[in-house]
Formats: structure tokens, C-alpha cells, sequence
């Protein structure tokens, strides 16, 4: 019988591609998702609960050997602030106690780059292009951009106290994931698919780390081979501004993109606006989040030194990445212009 993995979340952007790449390594699959598969794949076992479910996780956790956790609260707003606390961090905690009490050999935590980063960062001070932050950053909950931040930040602190415990986790650091698969489409997709749309007539410029998702999974399955317990490994790929990010999405469509960018004083205004309408009448997400906003005030560069020298994960150019992201979202319909 081959080696069992659990991954939660696992019909998520990230999940459905690790998924497809443990399948091809001939693991047994298990999926445990509050969604319900659009059609059951062959190989797979699925488990429909929340990760809060105690007693539902402690069940998926019968014989396994590899968990990826990966399920969590990823949007930047929620109807329910509360929710970014009870799934990520509460979530969070059930995976690493259950996993423990299973003696699993290797648990991987996916984490975010977003909580890296602090909003009292000044961004004018130190030269931008030449700060690049890598896994050794240590923050606390006030440096946090928001609920979401807040949330996962917990979430980690939850995974690095289980390794404190004896359970052999390794934490990763996922940057901006684009690519293909997106099917619930993830804030970053929403973005780009905003400006290749024409929705946005300007953009705020900031920089940002991206990466392809499908290496993001692979990422995963990387640290479960060869990462240290107790360590994090940032996966990303490319830092640039989001105003080179434009300029290949319109060298690749051949669609104009916006040249106007917006101050910071006023896209915070404008997000502070939109998220208090959203709160109280709409209950849709904002078009710009206001946890984004505050990401976007200072630089966000990034290393992916160690994820290369340890984990010995290589990553695929940024244009084929995009390619492949505009041609499904063609495919799917979900380009208007």
C-alpha cells in the first residue's frame, strides 16, 4: 500500500494542483474540503467537513502519513471578521493536535507571505529595489495588515507551537499565486482578471513577490521530503511592480491596461469606504479590500534562497505562468474583452 496523504483544502487553487502531482506519485489521496467536488476524481477519498470539525479531523487522520494543511480562510475580506480567527487559527490548531495524537511522520503548514510584513514598515525609508526579506523575520500580531493577516498570523504560531510539541511540521511561505486552475478565483486572480476585464481605470502601484501556483504545490511536497520541522521556507518567484505586472499582461493580450496610478491616501480612502459598505449594506466583497490596501503600502520583496538551496525547488519563468493563466481563463469564459 503506498504512502497516505491528507491535504486540506485540497480543492483550492494550491490544493487541487498538489493533489494532481501526489496522484502522479502514486500516493493515496485524501481530501478534506467544506466544498464538495465538482466531479470525484478517481484514487481520491473525500472528506466534506471544516477543518474546525474536531472530531471530523481526528477521523481523517486514521492512518495517514503526510498532512498538508492548506484549508483556511484565504480571502482578504469576510461578511464575518471572526471567521478569519475561528477557521485559520482554531482550524489550525485542531490539524496540529489530531496530527500529533495520529502520529503522523510530516506534517506541512501552508502559511502566507502576507504576514511577513509589517504595516509599520515605513516605505520611504531604505531603498526599496534592495530589501528583500527572507524566513527570518519575526513579527507580532499588531504588525498585522487586518483580520486576515491577523488570522493566519495565529495560524502559524499554532503550527510553530506544535513543532515546539514534537510534531514534525514545516512551515511554507506562498507568495502571490497566479497561474491556471484558479477555480474559485482567489483575490490575485481577481485582480488580474479585473485589469484584463477593463474594470480598473487606475492602479495603485506596489511591489509584490508572484509565483506559479503548480510550483507553490510542489513546494509543498519539496518540504515534506527535505525541510527542517520547526522552519518556514518562503515559495516565491519574481519581484516586480505592479506596473511591470500590467505591461506583460498587455505585451501578452494585446488589451490596454490602465497608466493612471492612484496615491495611497486615496485608495485607502476609497477601500475605507468600500469595505464599510460592504460591511453593513452589500455583504460582497469590496473591489479593493482594505487589508489589501495596507499590503500594498510598502515594499513587498522577497527571497527564495533557501527554498532553492534546501528544498531544491525550481521555478517556472513568469510569462509562462501567465500565458497559461490567460489561456484558461479563456477557456472558462471569463474574460469579457
Amino acid at each position: 500500500m503506498g504512502q497516505c496523504c491528507l491535504v486540506t483544502g485540497g480543492l483550492g487553487f494550491i490544493g487541487h494542483h498538489l493533489v494532481n502531482d501526489l496522484l502522479a506519485q502514486g500516493k493515496e489521496v485524501r481530501i478534506f474540503d467544506l466544498a464538495h467536488p465538482s466531479h470525484r476524481q478517481e484514487g481520491i477519498e473525500y472528506i466534506t467537513a471544516s477543518i474546525t470539525d474536531r472530531p471530523a479531523m481526528a477521523q481523517a487522520m486514521q492512518g495517514v502519513d503526510h498532512v498538508f494543511h492548506l484549508a483556511a480562510n484565504a480571502g482578504l475580506w469576510s461578511p464575518r471578521k471572526q471567521d478569519f480567527l475561528t477557521i485559520n487559527q482554531t482550524g489550525t490548531r485542531n490539524v496540529m493536535e489530531t496530527a500529533l495524537e495520529a502520529g503522523v511522520e510530516r506534517v506541512v503548514h501552508c502559511s502566507t507571505e502576507s504576514i511577513l510584513k509589517s504595516v509599520h514598515q515605513n516605505p520611504l525609508i531604505g531603498d526599496a529595489q534592495d530589501v528583500e526579506t527572507d524566513e527570518s523575520v519575526q513579527l507580532t500580531l499588531d504588525d498585522m495588515a487586518g483580520a486576515y493577516c491577523k488570522g493566519k498570523f495565529l495560524a502559524e504560531q499554532e503550527a510553530f507551537a506544535a513543532a515546539r510539541r514534537g510534531l514534525p511540521v514545516v512551515i511554507v511561505n506562498p507568495t502571490v499565486p497566479l497561474g491556471p486552475g484558479d477555480r474559485r478565483v482567489t483575490p490575485p486572480t481577481r485582480m488580474i482578471l479585473g485589469f484584463l476585464n477593463g474594470n480598473y481605470p487606475a492602479y495603485l502601484n506596489s511591489t509584490l513577490n508572484v509565483v506559479d501556483a503548480r510550483d507553490v504545490a510542489m513546494g509543498h511536497i519539496l518540504a515534506a521530503e527535505k525541510g527542517v520541522p520547526g522552519e518556514r521556507y518562503i515559495l516565491g518567484n519574481v519581484n516586480l511592480q505592479l506596473g511591470e505586472l500590467l505591461s506583460h499582461l498587455e505585451e501578452l493580450t494585446g488589451l490596454a491596461m490602465p497608466k493612471r496610478r492612484v496615491p495611497y491616501w486615496l485608495a485607502l480612502a476609497v477601500s475605507a469606504v468600500q469595505e464599510l459598505i460592504a460591511d453593513t449594506i452589500t455583504h460582497q466583497p469590496p473591489q479593493a479590500p482594505l487589508t489589501g490596501v495596507r499590503l500594498a503600502r510598502s515594499p513587498m520583496r522577497f527571497t527564495n534562497t533557501r527554498a532553492k538551496r534546501e528544498l531544491g525547488l525550481n521555478f517556472r519563468p513568469l510569462q509562462e505562468s501567465l500565458v497559461d493563466a490567460i489561456a484558461d481563463y479563456r477557456q472558462r469564459e471569463l474574460l469579457q474583452r
